[in-house]
């Protein structure tokens, strides 16, 4: 009878420890704002702070995007940098976008894939990139699928910028692989790959990043690197979900 009431109740005890952390698990992926296919819900707000460095400049970005529903959310993006060996200090550009998913996965797929559309108005004239593109408009697809440990998804963007002399066109192919090692550490393999119609203005970036969770905060680090140019920027970012 002893040896029955032991088994029982350690039987118990491990699926009490078991619904914790798998509560915990869920809690934390519901809360994975650097996930590449999160969205807020309605009702939500989501900050985005961070700082980044490269080639004597700093730069330093924040944005804040509501839950309209939980299929739309909006944002506003501001950015500001800071030359250590010139005079490129200002605001480069100011961001409006938005974020609709389109398919929320289901049995019969398990795809998701959102929609993104918005508009960047940039500011002083000698950091625009390039140097007439004071209006950039963009639209694109965002798909990918979410499994336990592991979210695999893509981004195709394109960007127009309309000018009388120099008007000019670039695609942007993002794809990510993010892991979740645990319920509190993230890591994520990036990419971006643009091609425009000016070869001049063509990229391809890779990155790295690393992220620590503690509830719906994020503390992200992440390094990226360029091939064409050879330049190199690492940074720090702080996500919190409110």
């Amino acid at each position: 009878m002893r040896k029955s009431n032991l088994f029982f109740n350690t039987k118990n005890v491990l699926c009490a420890l078991c619904s914790v952390l798998c509560i915990g698990t869920a809690n934390a992926s519901e809360y994975d704002t650097e996930d590449p296919l999160f969205i807020p819900a309605l009702g939500d707000v989501l900050t985005r702070a961070g700082v980044s460095y490269s080639d004597n400049i700093a730069k330093i970005a924040g944005q804040i995007s509501y839950g309209f529903s939980d299929r739309f959310s909006a944002g506003l993006g501001l950015h500001y940098q800071n030359d250590f060996d010139g005079d490129a200090d200002g605001f480069s550009n100011i961001d409006l976008g938005a974020t609709y998913r389109l398919s929320a996965g289901s049995e019969d797929s398990r795809i998701i894939s959102d929609a993104l559309f918005g508009i960047k108005f940039s500011g002083s004239e000698r950091l625009r990139n390039p140097e007439f593109a004071d209006t950039v408009y963009y639209a694109g697809m965002r798909f990918g699928r979410v499994w336990e440990g592991l979210t695999l998804a893509a981004t195709i963007k394109t960007s127009w910028i309309f000018d009388d002399a120099d008007g000019m066109a670039y695609i942007d192919f993002s794809p990510v692989a993010y892991f979740r090692l645990n319920p509190d550490w993230r890591l994520g393999l990036t990419a971006d790959l643009r091609k425009a119609t000016d070869e001049n203005f063509d990229a391809q970036w890779v990155g790295l990043k690393l992220l620590r969770q503690y509830g719906r905060t994020q503390y992200v680090g992440h390094f990226d690197y360029e091939f064409q140019s050879r330049e190199w920027q690492g940074g720090l970012r702080v996500n919190i979900l409110f």
